[in-house]
């Protein structure tokens, strides 16, 4: 059996027997939420020994460093043949951020390494790509169909009538996740997948965003599906607080509207998040 690597920025991501936990607790600030390129590749070349044990399963705590996906992805070049990347996602990832890479831009950075084929942001039911919000989204990749959002229950008719006709809404997560299956497997390109468990219906777990309605049932479906396609993947989405220093990182990060944690819930939450990142775990690795 393979076991997994923990990125521990920000000590929400809960033991996990046989993993191997790297201290990043020094860089939340630097990391989390957003950072400059350069400072992210800084990072990439300080964890190159660790991730060239070849890591399969990567576990980044919050939601907030979904951005080091790209240093997992980018790493795969080695492989020397096209991949797609599939993401798991209540939100597009493909948003305009002029300061960097961020949690919500990094989708679109992924979307210019040469050997990635497609891109699939699956599961979203976030209002960021509908109507006048989807200006904020990168376009270029979509008209390319390099990226393709599959949506739960929106309104894509913008999206649609400006060209973009590869992204799709379902009515239920089932229709869509039978569709995602269909199509990604239908390739004999390998399968990158990174889940943010902000998918999630809150019913389920909760995280440092707002969420999706996939139940862990239809997850766990979804990765038995593609799983013999998957050559690596990584999870963020645990729950945690922290408050930034830097002040423009404390205004962004009020535009977005996170919610709030209670101090009373964390603990539980976090137990909770454990017992889905041991599902996960075992379904990604066994």
């Amino acid at each position: 059996m393979q076991f997994p690597i923990i990125l521990n920025f920000d000590g929400s991501v809960k033991f996990l027997e046989g993993a191997e936990t790297i201290c990043l607790s020094d860089r939340q600030e630097l990391i989390r939420f957003g950072c400059r390129v350069d400072r992210l590749r800084q990072l990439g070349d300080d964890l190159a020994a660790p991730l060239e044990r070849q890591a399969r399963l990567v576990f980044m705590g919050s939601g907030d460093y979904h951005h080091v996906s790209y240093l997992l992805i980018e790493r795969w070049k080695r492989l020397q043949r096209p991949i797609q990347v599939v993401v798991f996602d209540n939100h597009p990832d493909n948003m305009r951020y002029p300061f960097g890479i961020h949690c919500g831009s990094w989708v679109r950075h992924v979307s210019h390494l040469p050997f990635v084929s497609r891109i699939f942001v699956v599961g979203i039911t976030s209002s960021d790509v509908e109507g006048g919000r989807l200006w904020e989204n990168y376009l270029k990749p979509l008209y390319a169909g390099k990226v393709t959002y599959f949506c739960v229950n929106r309104n894509l008719r913008a999206m649609h009538r400006i060209g973009i006709v590869s992204c799709q809404s379902f009515v239920s997560v089932e229709a869509m996740l039978k569709n995602l299956c269909a199509y990604v497997t239908a390739s004999e390109e390998p399968i990158y997948l990174s889940i943010d468990k902000d998918v999630l219906s809150p019913d389920v777990i909760h995280t440092n965003w707002d969420q999706g309605c996939m139940t862990l049932e239809e997850l766990i479906s979804a990765i038995n599906a593609l799983r013999p396609h998957i050559f690596a993947a990584d999870v963020v989405g645990d729950v945690s607080i922290y408050r930034y220093r830097g002040l423009l990182k404390r205004f962004l990060s009020k535009l977005d509207q996170q919610p709030e944690i209670p101090d009373a819930s964390l603990m539980e939450w976090q137990a909770q998040h454990r017992q889905v990142n041991l599902l996960l775990a075992s379904a990604l690795l066994n």
